[in-house]
């Protein structure tokens, strides 16, 4: 088993309540992780966490030899974990130029940035989709662009925040399979979900959080 992220520890408390208390987590190249636990359990915040979109008040980390902890989180780490919202925010702009965002921080150079945008549409399927305004799209299309944007970053780790909730099963069954794919080779997928499909997904690990605490089935 090939490690890519190493978690130590990861804590956080809001004032005297203890949300996360984790230590000893370890995601391997091909890996694809369900993430479950009852809502307020501290999913949506230990993703962030390891996203670095967070602070934490305890954290031991490392990724390909690069250490993160809760003073510091090295912008090599913020490259190769990309965090997916449960409600992806979409600019009204356009389907490209959405997918196109954070290449544009990154500042790719347009003929990259344009390939990458053009791949990533093409593997989420929403290339019929590019048409139409960004505040028409249904629940799943939403989710697929945003999928579609975090791959143009080509991230090593991915988190993805209930990506299925409120979806239709066609939308939920294309969802899934845009995870399936990312999680392979040297990539590996966590996600926090309360769907019984993605539950039961063979081939996954499954980590259940609950008191602060992680367990793996």
């Amino acid at each position: 088993m090939s490690v890519l992220l190493a978690v130590g520890e990861a804590a956080k408390a809001y004032g005297a309540k203890r949300l996360l208390d984790v230590a000893g987590l370890a995601l391997a190249a091909g890996d694809i992780v369900i993430l479950s636990g009852d809502n307020g359990s501290g999913k949506t915040t230990l993703l962030k966490l390891l996203a670095g979109l967070e602070r934490a008040d305890r954290l031991r980390m490392r990724f390909d030899g690069i250490e993160a902890t809760e003073g510091r989180f090295p912008r090599e780490l913020r490259r190769t974990i990309v965090y997916v919202h449960q409600h992806p925010y979409l600019f009204n702009t356009s389907i490209a130029d959405n997918v196109a965002y954070g290449l544009r921080l990154r500042r790719v150079a347009r003929e990259e940035r344009e390939r990458k945008v053009r791949d990533a549409i093409g593997w989420a399927g929403v290339g019929h989709l590019l048409a139409v305004p960004p505040k028409r799209l249904s629940g799943g299309e939403r989710q697929r662009v945003a999928l579609a944007r975090a791959r143009a970053l080509e991230p090593r780790v991915l988190l993805v925040d209930e990506p299925t909730a409120s979806l239709d099963a066609q939308a939920r069954g294309q969802v899934l399979e845009l995870l399936r794919q990312t999680a392979t080779g040297d990539n590996c997928v966590v996600v926090a979900c309360h769907d019984r499909e993605l539950l039961e997904l063979g081939g996954a690990r499954r980590w259940h959080l609950e008191g602060g605490k992680i367990s793996e089935a």
